[in-house]
């Protein structure tokens, strides 16, 4: 807090002091008000305008202070000033001192508040930056809440100042009607508790949730509006349609069913999505077959005098084939079937918000619905570089085809799957290039990770190159290049094969979104409200096609929320919870996080402290040749709560589970620490972690304490002529 902040507070509480300690509060009483009404009285008849100004400048130092005393002032104004300029005055006094509270607060207090509870507010500033006004005025009608509570509150939120003074200056008109006008009769008042009676509260209180309800109103009229043109079935049916089979689309089915709604899930390709058939199944089948060539050839490392391995490329990718079909049936119509969902093969156009009409190899029929969740999924972006189509390039989508190992390959992409996929295939035996355009690889992790994954793919020979842009491919005398961009100068890349890994873009086209009008976003995904609704409050979006993150459990977690709110709305609507979510990036070493890192930390002002356990420590991992890596947890400060895990090494994904689970329920590293981990396991990297935050934390004076209460203990202290004679006598 700097030195302004501090002496506006300072200054503030010794203004407050003041008026305690003088009692000036005896002046804001009823009773003295009603007893000096006549003098009051006399005096603003001979000076009208400067009674009012006096009065205005009061009610604005004591709301702006928060002192009490506001609602007998209210009272005052009424009797002095009548009905109508009492109001004006009372009403404008009010809203300009509620301002002045609500910049005080937001000085001196917003930032430290913020800065110490971000995390835990993110929901309530996210709320206040889009409908504060409506919050807002909702309080403001109901004088249940002190309004010096609201306006202290408010200036710790993202809500803007006018429009705290604009919805403020309205929402408490009618509480100052109510006093001002029984203020007019001042002399027949003995309490306040009689102008507030149970019915008056019981009014503001309807008239609080007014706004809440012209804004469910709002919603109505906006969705009639939507749906106007088009002609609402009578009867429906289906209770939910659901378009894609990937991960979002399997769990959204099966919880429809597991209700006992009548669901249908429609799939124009495979089962299972791109997960089991492009992803995460045949991404992970090939890297553990790419690990124990690894592992073979560090052999010596392990007291293995001589290891070799005789392989051929396509029997590897028959393997991945083989694991793909082997996990195959846990997605397969027949057990969808079995579960209670209609599964329908074919191509699916929405042709209005209650039809899906969807295209077979029998015919093609019209379905309709009650609610229908889009889970479309998301493709390989290829980018328009010059010359990319006339060389052919592979993608996430079609490199499980290969049966020869290209010689020399081109990887476009640092994220996670061009570097899972570089290191794969050069432990394969290709000559890799790696080509990123940003200064680093796995740009979204802290340097010191990127740093530790190039290092290993430099080991195992792969040609990391950061900070080129690919311009331009073309062949020269039957060679195939890539020209990059280094640095101003381009750089001549010649391969065989290059693999396209520089994202995936949601997939938006082609099944009726276009002709319902129902937007994308500004990354092309679906737009989606924090309910999962499109534009049509009846159509949901789950999964990769909704964003924001593109992960397989992300997109299961998405469909409970997507499920539930389009079979149970208007009943019950839940907001999707995004605040703990995990990922995992499977190169060698492995790299897993949850929450903040260092960087987002740094780039969103979010105070934090670092307690890194390095792996090389680990007795698990040194028997087990792994001893590299470490476990970083950003924690609050000063505080155990933890803010965000960053792991890399042996297995981080498996490790990282016991964080996420902490995170999810509000547990600190004390309990961590406070926990048994079997010896000699990984996990104890956990255990250990958290000790490093508590030898940071130690409490120093105490232990010094202890130290002296330890040699008191011990005895008198000896002089050395007496323990020189001990140790003689001893000898």
């Amino acid at each position: 807090m700097n030195m302004r902040k501090i002496v506006l507070a300072l200054a503030i509480t010794l203004i407050i002091a003041i008026f305690f300690i003088l009692d000036l509060g005896r002046f804001f009483s009823l009773d003295y008000v009603k007893n000096q009404q006549a003098a009051i009285d006399a005096y603003r008849a001979a000076y009208p305008a400067l009674t009012a100004g006096i009065f205005f400048a009061i009610y604005v130092a004591v709301t702006g202070l928060s002192l009490p005393g506001a609602a007998i002032m209210t009272l005052a104004a009424g009797a002095i000033f009548g009905l109508l300029w009492g109001t004006i005055i009372v009403s404008f006094a009010s809203t300009i001192g509620a301002t002045l509270a609500f910049l005080a607060a937001r000085f001196v207090l917003r930032d430290w508040v913020q800065e110490k509870f971000g995390d835990k507010l993110k929901a309530i500033n996210a709320g206040m930056e889009k409908e504060g006004g409506f919050y807002l005025f909702t309080l403001r009608l109901i004088p249940i809440f002190p309004f010096f509570v609201i306006n202290l509150a408010m200036g710790l939120t993202p809500i803007r100042t006018w429009t705290f003074y604009g919805v403020s200056q309205i929402g408490m008109l009618a509480g100052t009607l109510v006093y001002v006008n029984a203020g007019t009769q001042l002399a027949h008042i003995d309490s306040l508790k009689g102008i507030l009676s149970p019915e008056l509260l019981a009014s503001f209180a309807l008239l609080g949730i007014f706004p809440l309800i012209a804004k469910k109103i709002v919603a109505v009229v906006k969705a009639r509006r939507v749906y106007a043109k088009w002609s609402k079935p009578t009867r429906f049916d289906r209770n939910l349609v659901v378009i894609g089979a990937g991960s979002a689309g399997l769990v959204t089915a099966y919880i429809a069913a597991a209700v006992k709604a009548r669901v249908t899930l429609i799939e124009k390709h495979q089962m299972g999505g791109d997960c089991l058939n492009t992803g995460c199944v045949p991404s992970k089948a090939l890297i553990r077959s790419a690990k124990l060539l690894s592992h073979i050839r560090r052999s010596s490392e392990f007291g293995i005098r001589k290891a070799e391995a005789d392989f051929d490329f396509a029997e590897v990718m028959e393997r991945v084939r083989r694991v793909v079909k082997e996990v195959a049936p846990h997605d397969s119509v027949e057990r969808y079937t079995e579960l209670g969902v209609d599964v329908v093969e074919g191509v699916a156009k929405i042709t209005s918000p209650w039809s899906v009409e969807v295209a077979t190899a029998e015919g093609t029929r019209t379905l309709t619905t009650r609610s229908m969740v889009i889970a479309a999924g998301a493709r390989p972006f290829v980018p328009p570089i010059p010359g990319l189509e006339e060389v052919g390039y592979l993608t996430s989508d079609n490199v499980w085809a290969l049966r020869e190992l290209p010689h020399r390959l081109v990887v476009l992409g640092g994220g996670p799957i061009g570097s899972e996929l570089t290191q794969t295939f050069a432990r394969f035996g290709a000559q890799v290039t790696q080509v990123e355009m940003a200064p680093r690889i796995m740009i979204r992790e802290d340097p010191e990770v990127s740093e530790l994954v190039t290092q290993r793919f430099h080991v195992e020979g792969v040609n990391v190159l950061v900070n080129h842009r690919a311009k331009q491919f073309l062949v020269e005398h039957g060679e195939k290049l890539l020209i990059a961009e280094h640095e101003g100068q381009d750089v001549r890349i010649p391969f065989d094969a290059v693999l396209v890994a520089v994202g995936r873009v949601a997939n938006t086209t082609g099944y009726g979104l276009e002709e319902l009008g129902i937007p994308t976003t500004r990354t092309r995904t679906v737009e989606t409200n924090e309910y999962l609704q499109t534009l049509y409050p009846n159509i949901y979006a789950a999964g990769d096609v909704a964003g924001p993150f593109q992960f397989t459990h992300t997109a299961a977690h998405q469909a409970w929320y997507a499920a539930v709110n389009a079979l149970f709305d208007p009943l019950k609507k839940f907001r999707t919870d995004y605040s703990v979510i995990p990922w995992s990036t499977f190169v060698d070493p492995e790299v897993a996080r949850v929450g903040l890192n260092e960087q987002e930390a740094k780039e969103k002002g979010i105070s934090y402290e670092a307690s890194v356990y390095g792996i090389d420590d680990l007795d698990r991992a040194i028997a087990d040749g792994e001893a590299h890596g470490f476990v970083k947890v950003l924690t609050t400060p000063g505080k155990d709560q933890i803010l965000g895990v960053t792991i890399v090494g042996e297995h981080a994904g498996d490790l990282l589970a016991e964080y996420v689970v902490a995170m999810r329920h509000g547990i600190g590293l004390n309990k961590i620490l406070g926990t048994i981990h079997i010896y000699p396991t990984l996990a104890e990297a956990n255990k250990y972690v958290a000790g490093v935050w508590k030898k940071a934390h130690a409490p120093q004076n105490l232990l010094a304490w202890v130290e002296r209460f330890h040699a008191w203990r011990r005895g008198p202290a000896r002089s050395p002529e007496a323990a020189v004679s001990d140790a003689n006598a001893v000898t």
